[in-house]
């Protein structure tokens, strides 16, 4: 048996090489600089804009406001995620008469401005009030919140429902025969082989979707709904502050900072059996 006769000396630590600088990384920088400077610009006017007598008058509002917001926002998810599962199960149908309504549907409130649905919801389905009212409907479409509410859930179900579809046939065809081979019926391999890892693979695309949605939600302002965007345009034209715009857009930045945060940690728990 052969063995080492001397030790090998210590070696020192490889030098790291030295990079250079390129045009790209000056421009980097000045990138850098620039959004310093415009934060604490920013920081900067509101201290030396901040009037107590408008932050106790306003405030309440803008409070009422964000749980608005919040409010339209977390029920349009929950029933657009509902809506969403049959209308990505007719997405893979290979019937072309389901395949094609829920094709339709899709293409439509993914393809045209979530503000001109919520104008066709508000302004064109009070023309039919007398049939609205015939079928019991009308209290529901005569309320401007529950019109932005029904625009939103609509418009997120499409969007969800892509998603989904995607999410589940991402999963490898193996999967499905694997659970086949073992005798599992197929509703029982779905919800718990398929369904999870399909999850899996849209809860990031799930996340953007929310925040896109916190965003999208504005619109509902335009028609007198008093959520975060309403209450800042009645402050805004009570003292013509240009402020009140700038702090509606801290709250909408904290909303989609805090949901960002909120959605690191579920995939970090859910996906912490795939670290390596």
């Amino acid at each position: 048996m052969s063995h080492a006769q001397t030790l090998i000396p210590a070696q020192p630590a490889p030098k790291q090489a030295h990079k250079p600088i390129t045009a790209t990384r000056i421009t980097g920088y000045a990138v850098i600089g620039l959004w310093i400077v415009l934060a604490a610009a920013l920081i900067a006017m509101v201290i030396s804009g901040w009037d107590p007598e408008k932050f106790t008058r306003y405030g309440p509002r803008y409070l009422h406001g964000l749980y608005t917001t919040i409010a339209l926002v977390v029920i349009s998810v929950f029933f657009g995620g509902i809506l969403s599962l049959p209308l990505a199960f007719a997405r893979m149908s290979k019937n072309r008469f389901i395949n094609g309504i829920a094709y339709c549907y899709v293409y439509v409130f993914r393809g045209t401005p979530l503000l001109a649905q919520l104008f066709l919801i508000y302004y064109g389905l009070g023309s039919f009030r007398p049939q609205l009212e015939a079928i019991g409907l009308w209290w529901f479409f005569r309320d401007a919140w529950f019109c932005g509410l029904f625009a939103l859930t609509i418009n997120t179900a499409a969007y969800q429902a892509e998603i989904l579809r995607g999410a589940i046939q991402s999963v490898p065809r193996g999967q499905h025969e694997a659970a086949a081979s073992l005798g599992i019926h197929k509703i029982v391999a779905f919800r718990k082989i398929i369904l999870p890892q399909a999850l899996i693979v849209a809860l990031r695309p799930y996340g953007n979707e929310i925040i896109l949605l916190i965003k999208g939600s504005a619109v509902v302002a335009i028609i007198t709904v008093l959520d975060l965007m309403g209450e800042t345009r009645y402050a805004f034209s009570r003292t013509f502050d240009y402020q009140t715009y700038l702090w509606a857009a801290i709250f909408y930045l904290s909303m989609v900072e805090a949901l960002r945060h909120l959605w690191a940690w579920i995939e970090r728990r859910l996906t912490r059996h795939l670290k390596r």
